[in-house]
């Protein structure tokens, strides 16, 4: 069946840097998009990035640009998620999601999630 991993999560001070993965299985990675989505304490999910199944259409979320990368290596059939300049706003848990030739930008097109790694960035 179709898995999405995360791993990358933990305790980080404000400024500090975390990279998040996310490994997929059962499905053709290349096939997807690929999008990191976020939920932060009481809150709802919200987007945060991502990469079209191409590669050729990547979206960030306008608070996490400059700061946060997106990247993908279809051989590893994995998505990342370099971030940067963290800060306690960052502070949620992150789910990564595969769109089936799509932008994996939109949540409701996602068709499989993670199970989500918790981000806490301390001030």
């Amino acid at each position: 069946q179709v898995q999405l991993v995360e791993s990358g999560g933990g305790l980080v001070q404000a400024g500090g840097s975390l990279t998040l993965s996310c490994t997929a299985s059962g499905l053709t990675f290349r096939n997807y998009g690929l999008g990191w989505f976020r939920q932060p304490p009481g809150k709802e999910r919200e987007f945060v990035a991502s990469i079209g199944w191409s590669g050729a259409r990547i979206y960030y979320e306008d608070s996490v640009k400059g700061r946060f990368t997106i990247s993908r290596d279809n051989a590893k059939t994995t998505v990342y998620l370099q971030m940067n300049s963290l800060k306690p706003e960052d502070t949620a848990v992150y789910y990564c999601a595969a769109d089936r030739y799509g932008r994996g930008r939109d949540a409701q097109e996602c068709d499989y999630w993670g199970q989500g790694t918790q981000v806490t960035v301390s001030s």
